[in-house]
């Protein structure tokens, strides 16, 4: 150790190893393999214990280029719903000294570029949403904190999960029309595969198969208004007796399946009562507005910033999904 030292320092620990620091620094950063032999990595193990080395964790953030930024990763920003869910994590962000970048994946739910040279020297942390979860491979880094959004908790690449009760929503959906008399049932799902959507699926299909009588009908369409109209007209057209209640992945599907209804020559609700979910603007600006489950965007970013900080500061996150809210309006009535 340097005379006068009171503090061994990596060149102390070098030395003793008879290695380079830059060797030092992939050893007790754990990213020597490929790059350091094992015995050379045991040499530098056994330096460091003897000499008492501590990594100085403030001066190695600042070499990593911590800059305490986040990254949002979100599908294609086609509805306002991720905006919320940005505004929410920003928010908590800045509270603590946070930015928050957006990055919504350019392919919708796709793969997507590495938008920094070096995202684990330039991030934090990452928050992300299930839908988006192929951009992770790209952005993700080596140990990059991870919260993920809407994702199986019992199966997610997070170190944390955060999630909104879609299941009770599509519970209190069920029991909404299953009171009101409906047993034909169509479900317009989303043509996505992620977690969100399979629980939407399993869940509606539990609630009804409870029901004696009841009779359930699946078809698949994007998301996109003109996806929902295609796949709801072929539904509609096909043999067998209509379906009186439609129940849509999302709002944006229901949508289409108003245009759809409507090309049909059926009425709203009279012939059929159709559902949404998440309750975005568009809800309440189609005739008739359209029953379906708020989802609180903001607090589900706020959350997922949270449990991010939690991450970081070595804290267990905060448990419990967020509840969400049957918004009945006139799109649903007792069938005919």
């Amino acid at each position: 150790m340097a005379r006068g030292s009171t503090r061994p320092t990596s060149r102390d620990v070098a030395q003793a190893a008879g290695v380079s620091q830059a060797a030092v620094s992939l050893v007790l950063g754990d990213k020597w393999r490929g790059r350091v032999s094992e015995p050379t990595a045991q040499r530098v193990r056994e330096a460091a214990h003897e000499l008492g080395y501590r990594p100085n964790l403030a001066a190695r953030n600042l070499r990593l280029g911590r800059t305490r930024t986040v990254l949002l990763v979100v599908p294609a920003l086609t509805t306002e719903f991720f905006a919320e869910v940005y505004t929410g994590a920003a928010r908590v962000a800045a509270e603590h000294g946070f930015g928050v970048v957006l990055y919504p994946s350019p392919e919708g739910v796709g793969p997507a570029k590495d938008p920094f040279a070096s995202a684990q020297a330039a991030l934090d942390g990452v928050i992300a949403s299930s839908m988006a979860a192929d951009a992770l491979t790209a952005i993700r880094g080596d140990q990059l904190p991870l919260v993920m959004l809407d994702s199986d908790p019992e199966g997610s690449l997070g170190a944390a999960t955060v999630n909104l009760d879609i299941a009770d929503g599509i519970r209190q959906v069920a029991e909404h029309l299953l009171s009101l008399g409906h047993r034909r049932f169509l479900h317009l799902a989303a043509d996505v595969p992620s977690w969100t959507f399979e629980v939407r699926a399993r869940e509606l299909a539990a609630r009804l198969e409870a029901v004696p009588g009841t009779d359930l009908r699946t078809t698949h369409a994007p998301i996109s208004i003109d996806g929902a109209l295609t796949a709801t007209e072929a539904a509609l057209a096909a043999p067998g007796p209509r379906p009186t209640a439609l129940v849509c992945d999302d709002d944006k599907l229901a949508a289409g399946a108003y245009k759809a209804a409507r090309r049909a020559g059926l009425r709203i609700p009279d012939d059929l009562s159709i559902t949404g979910l998440d309750d975005l603007g568009l809800a309440t600006a189609i005739d008739p507005e359209l029953t379906t489950v708020r989802l609180d965007a903001e607090l589900f970013g706020e959350r997922g910033m949270r449990a991010l900080l939690a991450v970081l500061e070595d804290r267990p996150p905060e448990q419990g999904d967020i509840p969400v809210t049957l918004m009945i309006r006139g799109s649903t009535a007792p069938p005919r």
